[in-house]
């Protein structure tokens, strides 16, 4: 029987093939290879909607660490806000993202947000197990809705931010 790995940022236990964790994310070295390929095959179709964006802020959310900038987690929670309780679609995530930037970029101070302990309920495998299509949207729309819900403590917070800078 083989050695289980579990991500240090959302809990997920796999297989341990012993990868190398590299760059901003709180996450295993095996969480971070199913990350990329989701993204390879987020990226591999057209989609005017960019629904991509969404697993780019689910994940952050899902993995901040001594690593993480502040901004990445504040832009990841203020792009799950935007999708889950404004109704935002990927593309007009990003387009804020880059409002947020323009208008406040270097007048703040981007807090050190603390994320909640894992596990999480669902996972970037349980949107690649989801398979394609419509399946796949709908995963992706519960991923975000779960990521942003394990963020309660910081609502409040990043409601007013979004509602002082891009709404």
């Amino acid at each position: 029987m083989g050695s289980f790995t579990r991500c240090p940022g959302c809990g997920l236990e796999v297989a341990d093939r012993h990868l190398p964790v590299a760059g901003p994310y709180h996450a295993s070295g095996e969480c971070l290879e199913l990350y990329h390929r989701l993204v390879a095959e987020n990226l591999g179709r057209p989609d005017p909607a960019f629904v991509h964006q969404h697993c780019v802020d689910a994940y952050a959310a899902q993995h901040v660490g001594e690593r993480t900038k502040p901004i990445t987690s504040v832009f990841a929670l203020a792009g799950l806000y935007l999708a889950v309780e404004r109704g935002f679609t990927g593309r007009q995530v990003q387009k804020a993202h880059v409002e947020l930037a323009r208008r406040a970029g270097r007048r703040i101070a981007w807090p050190r947000l603390d994320p909640r302990p894992y596990p999480w309920a669902l996972t970037v495998l349980d949107v690649l197990q989801a398979g394609a299509g419509e399946a796949r949207a709908l995963a992706i729309k519960r991923w975000a809705q779960a990521a942003w819900e394990g963020w309660a403590h910081e609502h409040e917070h990043i409601r007013d931010m979004c509602r002082r800078w891009i709404l």
